[in-house]
């Protein structure tokens, strides 16, 4: 079979396996098991893609056992063979079960050490029951009801049915020994005699994955009273074997408790480097006397008990590893990368930088700092003595030396420790010269000669060092002196416990270094602050001395695992430093004591200039006469929180008469609906007399429901029946509450889409989390007012029909009738939208005085919607807004500021001004956006009147980025139409100043010193004036757009209103545009009265006449716009309400002239044109793939941010930005290309060899900052097209 159907190969490289596998062949392959470690994402691959592959790996050491185990999870069925006839055998069975499960096999067996004759095990399975097992289509166990056979027990079936081919005894899992033993052992595929175990037994594993719990209870004598894994395993980060957790899964699985009366044995766990199969009868007899004195789970050595002597010793331990080596391996840990990036040559890695060392065994010699620590001392000691004998060589005059040798030794002795001047360029250039002398006086210098250029000298390891600082060597490091760079990776999850598993306290490595005072120390996150790590690395390297870098990447059970996940990290990381558990700082002992501690965390050091101010404030008032006032205002935290309830509750009681029944409606909402629906029983509670409380779901403790009477909760359904963010902690309170709900009763409405997953299988997910909460409800004891009520998308009126039926259950059942209309009105606020805008005064609002107030990070509501007019959006880090409720801290509140830049072109003065900007108040990031524009995210309220200054000393502003107004103009920035750019560009920016708004207040709030009046109700001597827009300026946003046929690289139709340039039969000059309105992509989900449109022809216009006809069309919808439904409000709906002939004569009749008939065009491409192109004589354009159009510096090792600035220094054109969020750097001159190209290359930003379908990719920045985000976008889909350009590659359609 292997000869005739099968791809034999002995291969030793994963893209040579990736290469060869392929959906026709039913390959083998042969790798050694040290191989496997790098073939991970492969055999994942392999998994994912149901590919019938059997990779066969030789094992004859605890080192391979160890490696193989490593890969269990990988997706792949694993099989392990004991004798040299299973071996033959179970090849076979591997590639027949491949076959029939579309599962790929590892089979594992005995590499013997000398020659075996195969003919002497020849398989014995007849032909024709492989063929009629190949061509039944089920096994047999699962024709019956497939929900009770797990995945696991149909593999089991299916590989013990092609066993029984070749031997009727051969099992995946098979028992031996004693019938009654009261101690079993657990052995991976070793075969273990009964005559060898004595009184005891033995589970054998041979199919270990999938694991089968129902065989392996099955086979387990009722008598077993201990379970013992008996592992040969070597390496492990904890003291427990692979097996070990596999056993305990078993004895707590669903199979073994359906076993009445059945006690679970005590389990043990045996792990040695030693065979189990190398015990002899007496030496396991031992064993099992030393395991049968164990009553509570505990680990041992069986070797070292039965006195087997082990020998594992790894070689790289022993001879440590070559700098090439280190360099390699240090790369393939996350912070590997930046300290390559920044130190290239001179880096040098002294201990094993690698998976083995810096996560786990602090025991391996090369794990050690100590171990490290002596090459470094060593070659500090070379050095001192190179420094010796030039400088003997210089004194000694009569040493005969060339004019360049004595000038390069002097400039090196003087500076040596310089890394810029002891560069390997300065020691290549004097070893030059010394090979040109002959004299034997510089034989000293020669035999030193490789110590010239000053190496940045790492010991990288991980928390584990801090356990026990004496004896892992970090004291010696630290005390010692000596210029030594530590890496020190805490991997700890948040939040940190306090001991490890055996404990031990942690040691804090940073605090620990500066109390040496001789040290340098650093703490940072790559996840956090990108720059910091940068700057914190770079100023270790040059400090001369000890310096300590504690570097912070949490990870669960091994970063580099195919479980690892950067989102994961990224948002661990944020809780982390957010919370003050993991201070980002830096210390420097050489600076003056003031300058000497630098606290780089930005929000635990503005807590901190909070904590001092009221310090000071505390301390003022403690001299004056105490005013107690506000009591209830003060009470801060769950747990003051409850009992200010519990004390309002007793006054409810005593006051009962005075007021109405209580009514608490919790909702949890992510698109609004659910919320608006508790809104309403609120509002209609209210006008019953009740006194209502409204709030969400995570705002509300759960150990509270029990004094609430009645409970209404409204909750939406997100992604797959999952419960919407703002009240998943609600949830997981609830499901982990004892509590009793007696005296509560309930109702629950459900807002869901019955056809959103079309499969039968998965209607649960309809509604699930309303009937979740109603049944949990119930089971607290609540007593259910009404059924859990349903609303559907699917009906004629979504939601409303359920809702309705919904209203009227729930009032009869409190006895109270409904008022026809009532829970429709608008809620009683203050003001509505439109309202808001009309009353404050001209954009001004109280927006003044919300920023200048530094007791909170958030502005309200109604400043918030003023905000956007003046460019800037309030927002919270939702990664953190969960651990920030929990204790009692307000949100994570930032904001976003948008620029206006008319046609997208950019200065090179102006990038690195928006760079600046980003790095010093924002959170270190651009986002190029769709429109054609900057965006910076993370920036406090306390820096916004900075940030906003920066932008207009750079020439740019951002009013009307945002808001109900004319926003930023976009035009084509296609290079090849780059004679036609400047008068579109132009034109852009003419029609985005002719619609400005003209009120005074964004120069006076943010560029004058001087405060500005606030809401037009109080008395301001301010006047302004709209001549435009009017006091409520439009319904709601305008976006413009200028395309130049044949490229519609900016979605031309997809805008309020779109100008399409018409050109001379020459295509070389603009005649005029044809004008399109009513276009617009947004719609709001499962409400259909929203919708998309593609805009339409008005007609068509002189050039000349395009700004009159940007501000009739836009006078036209101020006037007739909806102001009364926001969801209605876009121009677009003003068209379809109107239709197209009675826009035409309004726009007509204020413009004084008739639209000429629409003008023949055509569109030919609508992306963007990378890589090089000439545009006009003498310039040219290079288009860049920026993904997702964010600009940043990323932990990955890729500084596209730091790389533009580099580029914005030396560049003498522009940059445009592009409607798909991509840059050009335009207007380069013929003789720039090189040094642009270069420099491009350089830094990766020239690679263009992306698919299609990255190259077509977008994503909005949802999560964490977009308070509409119901999922991961931005961040997750470079991964997600990672994936699916395999499938891409594989059908050969990279490029369409």
């Amino acid at each position: 079979l292997i000869q005739d159907n099968s791809n034999l190969a002995k291969l030793s490289r994963a893209a040579e396996i990736a290469s060869l596998v392929d959906n026709d062949t039913r390959t083998h392959v042969v790798v050694s098991a040290s191989e496997l470690i790098e073939l991970i994402p492969v055999l994942r691959e392999l998994a994912q893609n149901k590919r019938s592959v059997v990779v066969h790996v030789p094992i004859s050491s605890a080192d391979d056992i160890t490696d193989v185990l490593a890969v269990r999870d990988s997706g792949c069925a694993v099989l392990r063979s004991a004798t040299a006839q299973q071996a033959v055998d179970f090849s076979l069975v591997a590639s027949l079960s491949a076959q029939k499960l579309g599962v790929p096999f590892i089979h594992c067996f005995a590499n013997t050490s000398g020659a075996v004759d195969v003919q002497a095990y020849e398989p014995v399975a007849d032909n024709a029951d492989i063929a009629a097992f190949l061509k039944s289509e089920k096994d047999e166990s699962e024709e019956g009801d497939v929900e009770d056979v797990s995945a696991a027990d149909a593999a089991y079936a299916v590989v013990a049915q092609a066993m029984t081919l070749f031997d009727t005894s051969y099992s995946p899992v098979t028992y031996v020994g004693a019938a009654d033993a009261a101690l079993v052992y657990a052995t991976f595929g070793s075969e273990l005699s009964a005559e060898t175990l004595g009184a005891a037994g033995a589970v054998q594993i041979s199919l270990y994955r999938p694991l089968s719990v129902q065989a392996v209870v099955a086979l387990l004598p009722q008598s077993a009273t201990r379970l013992v894994a008996l592992e040969q395993v070597v390496r492990q980060p904890t003291a427990w074997g692979p097996l070990l957790f596999d056993l305990a899964t078993v004895l707590h699985s669903r199979e073994w408790e359906a076993q009445e009366d059945r006690a679970r044995p005590i389990i043990l766990d045996a792990v040695s480097a030693a065979s189990p199969t190398e015990f002899s009868a007496a030496q396991l007899a031992q064993v099992t006397k030393h395991a049968e004195e164990l009553n509570s789970p505990a680990h041992f050595d069986p070797a070292a008990i039965a006195g087997i002597t082990t020998s594992n010793t790894l070689a790289e331990d022993v001879a440590g590893l070559s700098v090439d080596e280190q360099k390699k391996r240090v790369e393939s840990i996350p912070y590997g990368q930046l300290l390559r990036d920044l130190f290239k040559q001179r880096l040098h890695v002294a201990n094993a930088a690698e998976s083995r060392s810096i996560w786990g065994d602090a025991g391996q010699v090369g794990s050690t700092p100590e171990f490290g620590f002596g090459q470094l001392a060593a070659a500090e000691r070379e050095r001192t003595r190179l420094v010796q004998a030039v400088t003997d060589v210089l004194r000694d005059v009569s040493v005969p030396l060339s004019k360049a040798l004595h000038t390069a030794l002097n400039q090196w002795l003087g500076s040596k420790d310089d890394a810029a001047v002891a560069s390997h360029a300065l020691a290549d250039e004097i070893n030059a010269l010394l090979d040109a002398e002959t004299t034997s006086s510089l034989d000293a210098v020669r035999r030193l000669r490789g110590h010239f250029a000053r190496q940045s000298s790492w010991l990288v390891g991980a928390d584990e060092w801090a356990y026990d600082l004496g004896s892992s060597g970090v004291h010696h490091v630290i005390s010692s002196g000596l210029n030594v760079n530590m890496l020190v990776l805490d991997t700890a999850q948040y939040p940190f416990a306090a001991t490890d598993k055996n404990g031990t306290r942690k040691k804090d490595v940073g605090l620990y270094a500066m109390n040496y005072g001789t040290a340098y120390v650093a703490s940072v996150a790559v996840y956090a602050s990108y720059t910091q790590v940068l700057q914190a690395l770079a100023e270790a390297d040059a400090f001369p001395g000890p310096s300590v870098v504690v570097a912070y990447l949490p990870h669960a059970g091994g970063v580099f695992g195919g479980n690892y996940s950067p989102i994961e990290v990224l948002q661990q990381s944020k809780l982390a430093v957010d919370s003050g558990a993991w201070p980002l700082y830096r210390w420097d002992p050489t600076k003056a004591d003031s300058a000497r501690f630098q606290l780089d965390s930005e929000r635990l050091r503005r807590s901190l200039e909070d904590f001092l101010q009221r310090e000071n404030v505390l301390a003022a008032i403690g001299h004056s006469e105490p005013k107690l006032s506000g009591i209830r205002a003060s009470v801060e935290g769950k747990i003051g929180e409850r009992l200010a309830r519990k004390a309002r509750g007793d006054v409810d009681t005593l006051l009962g008469g005075l007021g109405g029944p209580p009514l608490l409606v919790l909702f949890a909402s992510d698109n609004g609906n659910a919320e608006e629906t508790a809104r309403r029983v609120a509002r209609q509670g209210r006008r019953r007399g009740l006194d209502v409380r409204c709030m969400s779901m995570d705002e509300f403790d759960v150990e509270e429901l029990p004094f609430e009477k009645t409970v209404v909760v409204s909750v939406s359904t997100a992604g797959q029946g999952e419960i919407p963010s703002n009240g998943r902690e609600f949830w997981k309170a609830l499901q982990a509450a004892s509590i009793n709900l007696n005296a509560t009763q309930f109702a629950v409405f459900g807002l869901g889409d019955s056809h959103y997953w079309p499969r039968a299988e998965d209607a649960i997910f309809y509604n699930k989390p309303a009937r979740d909460i109603d049944r949990k409800l119930s089971e607290l004891g609540g007593a259910r007012l009404v059924d859990v009520g349903l609303g559907d998308d699917q009906d004629a009126d979504g939601w409303e029909t359920g809702f309705a039926d919904f209203e009227q259950r729930l009032w009869a059942a409190l006895n109270i009738d409904v008022v026809a209309g009532a829970g429709v009105e608008e809620e009683a606020p203050g003001r509505t939208d439109e309202e808001n805008k009309v009353i404050s005064n001209f954009l001004r609002g109280s927006i003044s005085q919300a920023i200048a107030d530094t007791s909170c990070g958030y502005v309200d509501e109604w400043d918030g919607k003023l905000l956007k007019f003046h460019g800037t959006y309030m927002q919270d880090d939702r990664d953190l807004r969960a651990e920030r409720m929990s204790r009692g801290e307000e949100k994570a509140f930032s904001f976003m500021i948008r620029v206006r830049l008319p046609g997208g072109v950019a200065t090179p003065a102006q990038w690195l001004a928006m760079d600046k900007l980003a790095d010093e108040y924002g959170n270190q990031t651009m986002k190029i956006t769709t429109r054609q524009t900057f965006q910076l995210h993370g920036v406090l309220k306390r820096d916004l009147r900075e940030t906003m200054r920066g932008i207009n000393r750079g020439l740019m502003d951002t009013i009307a980025a945002c808001g109900d107004v004319n926003r930023n103009v976009v035009a084509s920035a296609n290079p090849l139409q780059a004679h036609l750019q400047p008068e579109v560009v132009q034109l852009a920016t003419d029609i985005s100043r002719h619609l400005l708004p003209s009120t005074s207040a964004y120069h006076e709030i943010w560029l004058d010193d001087k405060m500005v009046a606030g809401s037009a109700e109080q008395t301001s001597p301010v006047a302004d004036y709209e001549p435009l827009y009017g006091p409520a300026y439009l319904p709601r946003k305008y976006k413009i757009a200028i395309a130049i046929p044949p490229e519609n690289d900016v979605d031309v139709v997809a805008y309020d209103l779109g100008f399409i340039a018409i050109l001379d039969a020459e295509q070389q000059n603009i005649l005029g545009y044809n004008v399109m309105i009513g276009g617009g992509m947004g719609m709001t989900h499962n409400n259909r009265k929203t919708y998309p449109r593609l805009a339409t022809c008005l007609g068509y216009v002189p050039k000349d006449k395009a700004i009159a006809v940007s501000e009739k069309v836009m006078l036209v919808q101020r006037d007739h716009g909806d102001r009364t439904n926001r969801k209605h409000a876009r121009l677009k709906y003003t068209v379809d309400d109107y239709g197209m002939d009675w826009w035409r004569q309004q726009v007509e009749a204020r413009l004084g002239f008739a639209f000429e008939a629409e003008r023949p065009y055509k569109f030919t491409h609508n992306g963007d044109r990378y890589g090089w192109v000439k545009s006009t004589p003498g310039l040219n354009n290079f288009t860049m793939f920026v993904q997702n159009g964010r600009v940043a510096n990323f932990p990955d090792g890729k500084p596209v941010k730091a790389a533009l600035a580099e580029l914005a220094r030396v560049h003498t054109g522009n940059f445009r930005l592009t409607c798909n969020a991509h840059l050009i750097v335009a207007d380069v001159k013929d003789e720039d290309v090189p040094k642009i190209s270069a420099l491009l290359a350089r830094h990766g930003l020239d690679n263009l060899d992306y698919s299609a379908l990255r190259l077509h990719s977008m994503a909005c920045a949802a999560l964490p900052t977009c308070g509409l985000a119901m999922a991961e976008s931005e961040r997750y889909l470079p991964s997600l097209i990672d994936l699916l350009d395999k499938i891409i590659d594989e059908a050969g359609l990279r490029q369409n």
